[in-house]
């Protein structure tokens, strides 16, 4: 359009990407997460976490990977690699 200016364009860095999401998040979930946990936005665990889990956290697990690899869905849609380790069924 005439007359309409535009912000200049720029790349965001790597950290500033987002996790996978699922929408509508859950709203049934199958463990709770017993510590503050990393997260992390790819399928492996290692390098920086992306992210934390708060204690007490409840998610849906989804995918038991390899090793201590655990795929999860939190209650805000974000679906994310952690520790199996760090969840604990809910009852």
């Amino acid at each position: 359009m005439k007359g309409m200016l535009r912000p200049a364009q720029t790349v965001v860095p790597e950290s500033a990407l987002e996790p996978d999401t699922v929408s509508p998040p859950p709203n049934r979930f199958t463990h709770v997460v017993r510590a503050r946990q990393p997260f992390f936005i790819g399928a492996a665990l290692g390098g920086e976490p992306d992210g934390t889990l708060a204690a007490g956290a409840k998610v849906v697990l989804m995918v038991r990977g390899k090793g201590d690899a655990c795929r999860v869905i939190d209650r805000r849609g974000r679906y994310v690699t952690t520790s199996c380790k760090a969840l604990q069924p809910l009852s």
